[in-house]
């Protein structure tokens, strides 16, 4: 199992991450910014794992964001 790490604070909510993998985020009608959906969350920082099949794409989303707060472990 793989993690994804969103640095939540520092995304600018371009929605990048949303468009191409909608079942891992969501953008906040409050703030306009990318949420990990069920991720635990410690100060901004935002984890979740996800399974081994999601790995490549997730990696692809994290290259493409433009502020590189997502990490994929």
């Amino acid at each position: 199992m793989h993690k994804i790490v969103q640095y939540r604070n520092k995304c600018i909510g371009c929605a990048v991450c949303f468009e191409q993998q909608p079942e891992f985020w969501r953008m906040s009608k409050k703030d306009g910014k990318a949420t990990l959906i069920k991720g635990v969350g410690k100060k901004n920082v935002f984890i979740l794992t996800i399974p081994d099949k999601s790995v490549i794409k997730a990696r692809k989303i994290a290259e493409t964001c433009p502020v590189r707060i997502i990490k994929v472990l």
